[in-house]
């Protein structure tokens, strides 16, 4: 049994967006608040049960351009979702894997030769204080986090008490057949939306049936998106309503939005058609210049992607069962 002290880290370069995330600020859309939280939930989650860490325990998300960190404690991690070449002290670093980072052990990113964002869970997780019930960052509104903020240099990561034993063993690999692909281009499945007759007959057709691009006015809020435009009825006024994750708002210029975890609480726009739970992931894998072409589903099909999605990840990752406050 290897014994562990909590994690201290610190932040040598801050990388381009890297933020301390969990599974979200839950109950309290209707005060406004944005539930936020990781884009790749699916990423995040496998990193924390690779270290021992229950799901919600909160992981640094790094966006394209990777931090450099310097760890002050022996350390177990695990790194998921984007490559963007992560080495130690020099080192090509495995993914989907857990490793003891030794002492003095020196973490830094590359060039991302596939996905746009990475997960890096610690064992313990990163203990920062808890807001509204979570330590998600959500930068715009100052919330959360470390100090409501990406990181910058020389930032210091304090992590939480590790379990007494890593649930996995250390070296343990989540298995390639259920690692996600991240391409240049991905189709997501879409189950119509709420506002469907605000729009044009055809205006479905023509989302499914045309590429679109993911614009560089993209963010954690949403990815503007550009392609064939999509047209809604003039006779119509629409009243601002809730939104979800993958919504997909069409504003009065045609070009959707495709919603993502710091999105708004409730919006002024239709909402034309929804990227199911399963492909969400996927969606948060996208970059500017990234295609999408999206596909219909329906929503029995999206249910039972989402259980098989839960059921394989439990079978291959147990989750913990050790608390976390």
């Amino acid at each position: 049994m290897m014994k562990l002290q909590p994690a201290e880290i610190l932040v040598l370069k801050s990388g381009w967006l890297t933020t301390i995330q969990d599974l979200g600020r839950h109950g309290h859309q209707h005060y406004g608040v944005s539930v936020s939280g990781a884009m790749d939930s699916f990423s995040m989650i496998v990193a924390n049960r690779q270290v021992g860490n229950p799901d919600q325990a909160a992981v640094l998300e790094l966006t394209l351009k990777g931090p450099e960190l310097l760890f002050k404690q022996d350390t177990v991690i695990a790194i998921t979702g984007a490559d963007i070449s992560p080495t130690l002290d020099g080192r090509n670093m495995p993914m989907w894997r857990s490793m003891l980072i030794p002492r003095g052990g020196q973490l830094r990113f590359g060039m991302p030769r596939a996905g746009a964002r990475a997960y890096l869970a610690i064992a313990g997780g990163i203990d920062v204080p808890l807001v509204l019930g979570s330590r998600a960052t959500h930068y715009a509104s100052e919330t959360g986090g470390l100090h409501g903020r990406p990181l910058t240099q020389g930032d210091v990561l304090r992590g939480g008490k590790p379990a007494l034993l890593i649930t996995q063993p250390i070296g343990t690999e989540f298995p390639a057949p259920l690692r996600p692909r991240y391409e240049r281009a991905a189709t997501l499945r879409i189950i119509p939306g709420p506002q469907q007759m605000f729009f044009e007959k055809h205006s479905l057709t023509t989302l499914t049936q045309s590429p679109y691009t993911v614009s560089p006015q993209s963010n954690r809020m949403g990815y503007r998106l550009a392609g064939p435009k999509i047209v809604q009825k003039d006779t119509v006024a629409f009243i601002s309503d809730g939104t979800a994750t993958g919504s997909l708002q069409v504003p009065s210029d045609g070009q959707p939005i495709l919603l993502m975890a710091d999105r708004q609480t409730t919006g002024g726009y239709p909402k034309i058609a929804v990227v199911i739970s399963a492909d969400l992931p996927l969606a948060a894998q996208l970059a500017p210049g990234d295609r999408i072409r999206f596909i219909l589903c329906t929503v029995a099909q999206a249910q039972r992607l989402l259980r098989m999605q839960h059921a394989q990840l439990d079978a291959a990752l147990p989750p913990c069962d050790r608390r976390y406050t």
